[in-house]
C-alpha cells in the first residue's frame, strides 16, 4: 500500500537540499536517511533520502543525486509517496494510521450506523473524523477517547458515543414547541434573562 508522506517545497541552499511539507506522524521513519520514496509525478523519483535534519522549524532533506539548487527546484511540489504493509501499526496500541481508519462505519455503541469514515484531518489540537452520512451529509467527530470509545479493525467499524447535538440537533429537536422553533433568546426572554 502507498503513503504520501511529504510534498517537497522550495530549494534550500545551493547544495540540493529542499524543504518538505511533512504529511506523516512518524517522518524519523518514513523520512529517514536510506528511505526510497516512490514520487508523484512519477517521473521525479525514485529518490532516495542522503540526509535530513532540521532547520528553523521545518524539515531539510537532501536526495542522492540531487547536488544543487536547480536539481532541487525541479523537485518542487513532488509528493513522497512510501510503500507500506497494509498490517503495519503504529508503536502505541491506541493509534492508527489514516489508511486504516478512511471507510470504516461508525457507529453508536447500540448499532445505529450514523456513516462512513472518508477523511481524517489533522488539526494543532485534535484529530476529526470526517464522517459521511447516508443522506449524503457530513459530520466531523473529534477522535478523542470521550466521543471514539472502540475501534475495531477487524469489524471495521468505529464505535461513538457523542456528546448531545455533535451528531443531530437533538436538542434543538427538543426545543420544538408548538409548531415553531423556540431560539435561546426566545428562551432568556422567557425566563427574564434578557431583561
Amino acid at each position: 500500500m502507498q503513503l504520501v508522506v511529504g510534498r517537497v517545497g522550495r530549494a534550500h541552499g545551493i547544495k540540493g537540499e529542499v524543504t518538505v511539507e511533512v504529511r506523516t506522524d512518524e517522518p524519523e521513519l518514513r523520512l529517514g536517511p536510506g528511505a526510497v520514496l516512490a514520487t508523484d509525478p512519477a517521473s521525479a523519483g525514485p529518490l532516495t533520502i542522503e540526509s535530513g535534519r532540521v532547520h528553523s522549524g521545518r524539515l531539510l532533506l537532501r536526495f542522492e543525486g540531487v547536488r544543487d539548487r536547480n536539481a532541487a527546484e525541479a523537485l518542487r511540489n513532488t509528493l513522497l509517496i512510501a510503500e507500506i504493509d497494509p498490517d503495519e501499526r503504529p508503536d502505541e496500541p491506541d493509534e492508527y494510521y489514516d489508511h486504516q481508519l478512511i471507510d470504516l462505519d461508525v457507529v453508536l455503541a447500540d448499532g445505529t450506523e450514523i456513516g462512513r469514515i472518508t477523511e481524517i484531518s489533522h488539526l494543532p489540537s485534535q484529530d476529526l473524523f470526517i464522517v459521511e452520512r447516508p443522506d449524503g451529509g457530513e459530520v466531523m467527530i473529534p477522535f478523542v477517547e470521550e466521543i471514539v470509545t472502540d475501534i475495531d479493525l477487524g469489524e471495521q467499524k468505529a464505535v461513538i458515543d457523542p456528546p448531545p447535538g455533535l451528531i443531530d440537533d437533538r436538542a434543538a429537536r427538543d426545543e420544538v414547541a408548538d409548531g415553531h422553533r423556540v431560539s435561546s433568546r426566545d428562551r432568556d426572554e422567557e425566563s427574564g434573562a434578557g431583561a
